[in-house]
């Protein structure tokens, strides 16, 4: 089967209190808003109209996960299988206007995702140096599932998305879209909902300047900076105002010889034994790392 999504395109939350999400997005990781009004906050590290969007909410949750076909061709593809793998189309339009293309959809299992055109993107204008850790753009989302297998035929189908590494049990996942990058999405285990969003940082340094402001803000690090095996890259972990936990990682690795690659099964799952599957440096996630989880809204 071939990708229909190529990466990542956008997440959006509904949060109780704009202000300090708006904040930090601005000031920890340096995005920058793009368009605000008195229900939503449209922000972007890049030259993109938009990665992360905030909606005003009575309850902080998920409320959808946006991935990026190229074409509308793709779009409408992806829209055909939604039924075929048990999912339920919600809106066969983009739920941001800037998009040409986008169905929106709910799994079984509560998450509701999107498949949409490219977000406009002015690619000279990508770089806003100022406050933060100047992320360079969004990388990839780790959801959680009760039915992490299922979830993974869900995408596999509807998405194309391809396995690039999971654990023997299936307690973690890891798929790839179309610019082989090791992951878009990861899947876990457990109810549903997201366990983070992932931004990229450009060099290491940052890391310490994530370190230092977070200080700042009277907050810590939830886990890293370390290297995460699965996928090679470096990464480290904060919970933002909303509850909501965000990574910042840097060189993830490719999967350059797309056709012949086959995917890694872990199958060493117990501590101590299994600390170095995810960190390479050592340390092993935290507990409160391991039992995050922050909820999607109500499918509509």
């Amino acid at each position: 089967m071939t990708y229909l999504v190529n990466a990542l395109g956008h997440v959006q939350i509904n949060v109780t209190d704009m202000a300090p999400v708006v904040r930090e997005a601005t000031e920890l990781l340096g995005l920058h808003v793009t368009r605000s009004d008195t229900q939503q906050t449209w922000l972007a590290c890049s030259g993109r109209t938009a990665e992360l969007v905030f909606h005003r909410a009575e309850a902080n949750a998920v409320r959808s996960v946006g991935f990026e076909a190229l074409t509308v061709r793709a779009v409408e593809e992806a829209a055909r299988r939604v039924p075929e793998a048990g999912c339920r189309v919600l809106s066969e339009k983009p739920s941001l206007d800037c998009c040409a293309a986008g169905v929106v959809f709910a799994t079984p299992q509560g998450h509701t995702f999107e498949i949409h055109t490219p977000i406009p993107d002015r690619i000279y204008d990508r770089r806003h140096f100022g406050a933060g850790v100047d992320a360079i753009r969004m990388d990839h989302v780790n959801i959680t599932s009760p039915e992490p297998a299922e979830t993974q035929r869900q995408v596999e189908r509807i998405m194309g998305l391809k396995l690039s590494e999971k654990m023997v049990d299936d307690g973690l996942i890891w798929m790839r879209g179309g610019n082989r990058q090791h992951h878009i999405m990861g899947i876990v285990r457990g109810q549903t909902g997201l366990h983070h969003y992932s931004f990229e940082l450009e060099n290491f340094g940052q890391y310490c300047r994530l370190g230092d402001l977070l200080d700042r803000f009277e907050k810590q690090l939830a886990w890293g900076p370390g290297r995460h095996r699965p996928g090679d890259n470096i990464y480290a972990y904060y919970v933002d105002a909303a509850g909501a936990m965000v990574e910042c990682s840097s060189g993830m690795a490719l999967v350059a010889d797309d056709e012949n690659y086959q995917p890694n099964i872990i199958t060493t799952l117990k501590r101590p034994e299994n600390v170095r599957v995810l960190n390479v440096w050592g340390t092993p996630a935290p507990q409160p790392w391991l039992a995050h989880h922050f909820p999607y809204a109500p499918v509509a």
